[in-house]
């Protein structure tokens, strides 16, 4: 769900300078009625920000939206906006497991290319390459586990990658 950026001061520029419903502006900025009708009674020192000229809005649309209480505001999505793909995060206790994986990998997908590996498992191209050619500080200890079951990634990106990197293509 993609919000205004600053909702708080979006919404603070649409009580201000606006006659839109409280219901409007707490449905465009993603916000409790009672937050913005309390922005409105001056309960938060808040300076208002004007969604025109950030492109989040046209001012058309606001003026639909003061003549029918029923309308909603649009918000323009912006690149700037677009979420970007979550970064995974590894907890401290599973990083150990990644040589695993990445042996699993080199053992039973020796097509699929580093770049993939770096970004499934979430490891350098050093391990990478130090894991393949049995140079890792490590190696004695490190025993093939499956990255899906380590929790590395999914079974469909496996899968995924499996088929496109597979010999037979």
């Amino acid at each position: 769900m993609v919000q205004p950026l600053m909702p708080r001061a979006t919404a603070m520029w649409l009580v201000d300078n606006t006659t839109l419903s409280f219901e409007q502006i707490a449905d465009f900025c993603h916000m409790h009625t009672l937050e913005v009708q309390a922005l409105a009674d001056g309960d938060a020192l808040i300076v208002g920000v004007n969604p025109i000229l950030n492109g989040q809005i046209i001012e058309a649309n606001i003026k639909a939206c003061e003549e029918d209480s029923q309308a909603r505001l649009n918000l323009i999505e912006t690149s700037t906006m677009k979420k970007e793909k979550e970064k995974r995060y590894t907890p401290l206790a599973r990083r150990h497991d990644r040589p695993n994986a990445i042996a699993w990998i080199a053992k039973y997908c020796p097509n699929l290319p580093d770049s993939k590996i770096i970004r499934i498992i979430r490891t350098t191209k050093k391990t990478i390459a130090s894991i393949k050619d049995r140079s890792h500080w490590n190696i004695a200890n490190i025993k093939p586990e499956n990255p899906v079951n380590l929790g590395f990634c999914t079974q469909e990106e496996m899968d995924g990658l499996l088929k496109k990197y597979s010999t037979g293509s």
